[in-house]
């Protein structure tokens, strides 16, 4: 296997593949947390789960990046991604304790898009100290 990832275009479709893949499974598993049906939603033109969902994507996304650039190994590069997808969830139940005010999937579900705006920048913003933290080869 090793061997393989040493072409440079094998190994891009590898970590494309594998990150696309977790992706998927985290996008599930984050439907599955919120009380509401994320794509329903989004096909009814719902813009505050749209910018939730998409803040979400971003943040995986931008988790997966680092940990391909500063690993060594596909089993690495996948263990900082489930570490940095956990770290998201639990920024996601701190940020519905933090609002005792209103329950959050509430209002995003009620299509509130200052709160869809404030989850989508929690994701991105926090995807960023994930990734920062990431240790270098």
């Amino acid at each position: 296997m090793e061997v393989l990832l040493e072409n440079e275009w094998i190994r891009t479709a590898a970590y494309y593949s594998v990150s696309l893949l977790a992706l998927i499974l985290f996008l599930t598993i984050f439907e599955l947390v919120t009380s509401y049906h994320n794509w329903e939603e989004i096909k009814k033109g719902n813009i505050a789960v749209a910018m939730a969902t998409g803040g979400k994507i971003f943040g995986v996304a931008n988790i997966f990046r680092h940990s391909i650039e500063y690993t060594d190994s596909m089993l690495m590069m996948l263990a900082w991604g489930v570490l940095g997808f956990s770290l998201l969830m639990v920024s996601y139940f701190v940020f519905e304790f933090l609002t005792p005010g209103f329950k959050v999937d509430e209002e995003i579900q009620r299509d509130n898009r200052a709160v869809g705006l404030i989850a989508l920048v929690l994701s991105v913003g926090l995807s960023y100290v994930i990734g920062a933290s990431i240790l270098a080869r």
